[in-house]
């Protein structure tokens, strides 16, 4: 690789160009400009989310400071100005970059499908759950969610098999959680991992008839018959291993097949679990198992809110946030893709770190990522004269 290109150049390989412009055309993004493109905007916003840049007075500073370096970049905008880069965010449809990230999404996920997860299961597994982001309400008024705060939820279906967002859904924080099972494509013969803000068994048993597999937990008023009890080793953690069907008049309407119910004692916080499942074919471990597996959303969260910059917006409006979310997932599984297919043995943290200091250098984005440092450079002269002659 040419060492004379920056590494946010060669970065900018791993993007499918065509398929960024296809998108924009879909929405003519790029009608009637005739400098700062929405290629330009995308390189902006994913230079600040990389660098973690703080404003957007911030990322034109920073830019500028760069001055000839942007053309060999990538950059075609020879100027990047802070008010254009606003107006951009606020007026250019954030559907462009939900689509492209979809597009990323679907090559990570082709990437990552050969995972080992641990589980002797050929499903594939997804964790779903919310993350809500607090606003101002007097910038963010349409952000509805409480009386006196505004807030967004970022609704993401996350397949384990490399931690790859699969669907994300942005929506006002006053949005129940359970309704984003209305929104979903059921996978046949996935497993959905569903926290209890999820448990509606009119929606459960949808998942159940399009052949697909659930694990939630059960919630204290929920009332069950037992029809059959399973034999479990009590020295694992498993309490019991049952066949119910729902007594409670109208959730046995919603759901009205067999559910199988798993009491499970963790032995890492001593909290008794009640999971509801309609999985049958695997042993009651593998289901509690598969259920801690969720967390893995939760760390996602965890991470994309404090490697990426999505908890202070460079725009006040809706199209502006949606815009910077979007950019951040896509720019989240582009390093996801570049770790899998230059650096697999490191993770993801690592190397969003490393490229928050060296996008500007010159240098082979693989001697970046390497784990072992580059061999020191010969001395000129390897043979030296003794100072003190003995």
């Amino acid at each position: 690789m040419n060492q004379g290109r920056t590494i946010f150049s060669q970065l900018l390989d791993f993007l499918p160009r065509d398929e960024f412009r296809r998108c924009v055309r879909r929405y003519n993004g790029d009608h009637k400009l005739k400098t700062f493109s929405c290629f330009d905007q995308y390189l902006c916003m994913a230079f600040a989310q990389l660098t973690g840049r703080e404003s957007l007075r911030d990322v034109e500073a920073c830019l500028r400071a760069f001055g000839p370096k942007l053309y060999h970049a990538g950059f075609r905008c020879k100027r990047i100005a802070r008010n254009t880069l606003a107006n951009a965010n606020s007026v250019r449809p954030w559907q462009i970059f939900a689509d492209f990230a979809q597009h990323l999404i679907a090559e990570a996920t082709k990437l990552y499908a050969d995972t080992d997860l641990g589980f002797d299961l050929d499903n594939t597994i997804y964790a779903l759950d919310s993350t809500t982001i607090d606003l101002c309400l007097s910038l963010f008024p349409w952000a509805t969610f409480r009386r006196t705060k505004s807030a967004i939820k970022m609704h993401t279906l996350l397949n384990l098999k490399g931690a790859i967002p699969e669907f994300v859904l942005i929506s006002e924080g006053s949005v129940h959680d359970v309704n984003i099972l209305d929104e979903l494509l059921i996978a046949p013969a996935a497993i959905y991992l569903l926290d209890r803000g999820y448990l509606d068994f009119a929606r459960l048993y949808r998942i159940d008839q399009a052949g697909a597999f659930f694990i939630t937990r059960a919630k204290s008023n929920t009332a069950c018959q037992r029809i059959y009890s399973n034999p479990v080793d009590k020295t694992t953690g498993l309490v019991c291993d049952q066949t119910v069907r729902l007594s409670n008049f109208y959730a046995a309407k919603d759901y009205p097949d067999q559910l199988r119910r798993i009491r499970y004692n963790d032995p890492d916080t001593d909290n008794r679990l009640v999971f509801l499942t309609n999985l049958f074919h695997v042993p009651a471990m593998t289901v509690a198992l598969l259920y801690r597996a969720r967390w893995m959303v939760e760390l996602f969260f965890k991470w994309i809110k404090q490697h990426l910059r999505i908890r202070r917006f460079f725009g006040t409006t809706a199209n502006a946030v949606k815009t910077q979310i979007w950019i951040a997932v896509s720019v989240y599984v582009l390093v996801a893709i570049v770790k899998k297919q230059l650096a697999p043995e490191r993770n993801l943290y690592t190397l969003l770190q490393i490229l928050s200091v060296s996008l500007f250098e010159k240098m082979p984005i693989v001697r970046a990522f390497s784990q072992t440092q580059p061999e020191t450079t010969k001395q000129q002269y390897p043979i030296q004269l003794s100072l003190f002659n003995l």
